[in-house]
Order: C-alpha cells, then structure tokens, then sequence
C-alpha cells in the first residue's frame, strides 16, 4: 500500500495540531485543572509536543503506512 494524500486526514491533522498547540500554550492552567499541579507542567508540554508530531503523521497520511508496516511485522504477512 502506498502512500496517497487525503483532504479529510489532512483536516483532521489540522485539528489535532491546533489541539496540541493550545496544550502547549495553556500548559498552566491544563496542568493546574486535569493534572496535578505545578508538578506536571513538564509532562503537559511533552503530550502537547506528542500530540502535534501524531497531528503531523496525520495530516500527512503517514499514519496508515505506518500502522500497516506495524501490523504486517507482527503477523508476518
């Protein structure tokens, strides 16, 4: 299977980049209200970083070349 752009993944990219930023730019107040404080607010700005490299495997469309890589290691197709 090979590689193919789509607008939806694409969008949906978007969208979960434009999640991870707002992660990372209310870090604070996330950590402070879902979190556990002061303690977290390094751990919240790697899920916000997390969150935007998974956007980018998304709008790219990366991630059905990955996941199929990964599945066919484990049965061996």
């Amino acid at each position: 299977m090979g590689w193919s752009f789509s607008l939806g993944w694409a969008l949906v990219g978007l969208l979960v980049m434009g999640a991870g930023a707002l992660i990372i730019i209310y870090y604070q107040k996330f950590a402070d209200n879902f979190l556990g404080g002061v303690k977290d607010y390094e751990k919240t700005k790697i899920i916000g970083i997390i969150t935007i490299v998974v956007g980018l495997l998304l709008l790219t469309n990366l991630h059905t070349v990955l996941l199929t890589a990964f599945v066919n290691l484990i049965f061996k197709k």
